[in-house]
């Protein structure tokens, strides 16, 4: 394998398409939803990401095709004053799974970080996404419970869609 990490640049077509066509294979994959996303997504999403002012996203080649991303989002955590960078969609190729794909990008990502003076990386992930948990676990991320066992703060979420 001829691994090749680089920051995308979503100006450029081939960047643009390689992010494209990952978020389409990630979202077809069983851990992503097993779906095809919507054609309106799929035109959309580079262009937003471009547009959001936070995004981050790394690319891993194997002799110039694409097999993995790292999505990732700057954030703000107000307890330490500091910049996080949150992995929001790390995706691997099938064929590349399980030959260090995600570990280079999870590097990639941490030198990221700390290039931006981030005090941590943080992400979700499916409690059933056994591989992807054994790699973070590997690769030191960790679980944790927001205000302790005595005071437990959970991830929760409200949807909402486009009227029309």
């Amino acid at each position: 394998m001829n691994l090749e990490l680089s920051p995308a640049n979503l100006d450029d077509p081939a960047d643009a398409a390689a992010v494209r066509e990952l978020i389409d294979a990630y979202a077809r994959d069983p851990m992503g939803g097993g779906e095809a996303l919507h054609e309106g997504v799929l035109e959309a999403v580079v262009p937003r990401l471009r547009e959001h002012p936070t995004t981050r996203i790394w690319l891993a080649r194997d002799a110039g095709q694409p097999v993995g991303a790292a999505i990732c989002f700057l954030g703000f955590t107000t307890f330490e004053a500091r910049r996080l960078l949150n992995i929001h969609d790390l995706m691997v190729a099938a064929s590349h799974r399980r030959r260090g794909v995600g570990r280079a990008l999870l590097e990639a990502v941490e030198a990221g970080a700390r290039s931006l003076d981030c005090c941590r990386v943080t992400l979700e992930v499916r409690q059933d996404n056994e591989p992807a948990r054994a790699l973070y676990a590997d690769f030191g991320l960790r679980g944790y419970v927001l205000g302790g066992e005595e005071h437990p703060m959970y991830f929760i979420t409200k949807e909402i869609r486009a009227e029309g």
